[in-house]
């Protein structure tokens, strides 16, 4: 089977250089029609040109495919249902969202200014928010749709100097687990990708030889797949260095300590017990955690 995107219609943003770009040209050398989405600001948010959009919109021309340039900021609601207006009108249909524009301001969080804290949410967190929202109800009535949000390593695992950035990251996960539950029934499916890539925003933070094996290109299958009619659905695929993994949010078996008194002081006491990871689960939504502590009290649920 080869993954064949012909007839779709797809929205990549930050997609003027780095992890953005790689991904824009690759689904379109599967066929599918582009909107080539950059602020083109520096690594920061500051700034804007639409010219880095436009050199892949160049790129994607010159190997016949079919794209168009947007300089919309995510952050801006309007110039978002502006971009997305623009693309229904242009070729009918929004079949895949990859949201990938981002910023960094890194600093430990004593140095950390809340403007820097609320600068970088904005664009990762209420920037997907707000270009989902867009497409949202176009893809329920074309029932299908490909939804991709970008997570990190950052958020899922913790870096020194990323409060901002990792609880952004982490609070697209949440995102996806339940977008993907509330657009299952209209075959919208939602996924995040959590890159490790030599982007602009990796310099400096690596050595060369590393950074050589860390290209985009490395990571954008896991979009392609993601972007898919095949895609799975809330699974969090990470991707550097030409390798993949899926992470996994799970719960371990605990320990149930009832009504005791010393319930506190055993969780301490025990604690590794209760961390253990074997036969720990992956609970499919909300009311599977609530469902193992009420079994493990000794609840059964009636029958149906």
């Amino acid at each position: 089977m080869k993954i064949d995107l012909s007839g779709r219609v797809a929205i990549v943003t930050g997609a003027g250089g780095g992890l953005g770009r790689a991904h824009a040209l690759l689904l379109a050398r599967r066929g599918a029609k582009l909107v080539v989405n950059d602020l083109g600001g520096a690594a920061d948010g500051q700034g804007g040109s639409i010219s880095a959009a436009q050199r892949v919109v160049d790129e994607i021309e010159a190997f016949g495919g079919e794209a168009i340039a947007n300089g919309a900021s995510v952050t801006d609601r309007d110039a978002v249902s502006a971009m997305v207006a623009e693309t229904v009108e242009r070729w009918g249909r929004i079949d895949i969202l990859v949201n990938n524009a981002g910023i960094l301001r890194d600093k430990s969080f004593t140095k950390m200014t809340l403007d820097d804290f609320d600068a970088v949410v904005d664009v990762h967190l209420r920037g997907a928010v707000n270009c989902t929202k867009a497409v949202w109800d176009i893809m329920r009535a074309q029932n299908y749709g490909r939804v991709i949000l970008t997570t990190s390593s950052s958020g899922l695992f913790g870096n020194f100097g990323q409060s901002n950035y990792g609880a952004a990251k982490l609070a697209l996960v949440g995102l996806m687990q339940t977008l993907g539950i509330e657009g299952a029934r209209n075959d919208i499916r939602v996924n995040c990708l959590a890159p490790t890539a030599a982007t602009r925003m990796m310099e400096g933070l690596l050595p060369k030889e590393m950074l050589d094996l860390l290209t985009p290109e490395s990571v954008s299958p896991a979009v392609l797949a993601l972007a898919s009619e095949q895609a799975p659905n809330r699974t969090i695929l990470a991707a550097g260095a030409g390798s993949f993994e899926v992470v996994h949010i799970s719960l371990t078996p605990g320990i149930f300590l009832g009504d005791r008194d010393d319930a506190a002081e055993q969780i301490i006491e025990r604690l590794d017990e209760l961390a253990a990871r074997e036969h720990a689960t992956v609970p499919e939504g909300a009311f599977g955690q609530s469902t193992v502590e009420l079994s493990k009290a000794g609840y059964i649920a009636p029958e149906a």
